[in-house]
């Protein structure tokens, strides 16, 4: 596997921020899912769409997110993210929300996504024409 690391830049929102004045913790798998589904489409030629018309789709198994520096309000920053491993049904992407010009870490971490059918909800072998997409 290749891991080729692709890159969004989102913004943070007025309705993203918490009582402390950043980020709330719970905005940062927004933030992951939203640059997933950019990447999907723009960087695999994968869009979401394509996985609904084949009745497949994407249910978070597992997720780890290590908050290393506050995000403010309209901040701009990237999320990268990379396919680290494919085990089907699963997948396992890691990413990085870096700020700044620096491009210092924000949250690091990783997730696990397992691929189902979605009239059953249940976990599905990931067809070879996927990981052949995702392993760029």
């Amino acid at each position: 596997m290749h891991h080729t690391k692709f890159e969004t830049e989102l913004q943070v929102r007025p309705d993203d921020i918490d009582l402390f004045r950043h980020v709330h913790s719970s905005r940062y798998l927004d933030y992951l899912l939203a640059a997933r589904f950019d990447q999907m489409e723009r960087c695999y030629g994968l869009s979401m769409e394509e996985f609904l018309k084949q009745g497949l789709g994407w249910y978070v198994k597992t997720s780890h997110f290590e908050y290393k520096r506050a995000l403010g309000i309209a901040e701009r920053f990237v999320v990268r993210t990379w396919v680290e491993d494919i085990r089907s049904p699963d997948v396992e992407v890691r990413f990085e929300m870096l700020k700044g010009e620096k491009r210092r870490p924000a949250c690091v971490g990783w997730c696990v996504f397992t691929m189902v059918k979605l009239d059953t909800g249940k976990p599905e072998s990931i067809p070879d024409w996927i990981i052949e997409k995702y392993s760029i």
